[in-house]
């Protein structure tokens, strides 16, 4: 699967700012339909992100959202800011 058909976006909302800081964690919209192995290989293949975790859930608007938490020696600050995303 197009590592760019299952990331939709980055979600930057003071929750998920909050949740860099202290959890290490990003988090992203996805496709529906997206596996947790097809956001694992779509992250490390698209965005070379390592990834030790992924939560996700579905919102009450019907998107999928995930958190991806990082290893303890990549600050998720850092990804993020290499992503633009901060």
């Amino acid at each position: 699967m197009d590592p760019f058909k299952v990331i939709k976006y980055p979600v930057s909302t003071e929750k998920a700012v909050r949740l860099m800081e202290s959890d290490n964690k990003l988090t992203f919209v996805v496709n529906l339909k997206a596996t947790k192995k097809d956001i694992k290989d779509a992250l490390k293949k698209g965005l070379d992100i390592d990834i030790t975790a992924v939560r996700t859930f579905i919102t009450p608007e019907g998107k999928k959202k995930i958190y991806v938490t990082l290893p303890k020696n990549k600050p998720a600050i850092d990804v993020a800011t290499q992503l633009g995303i901060m």
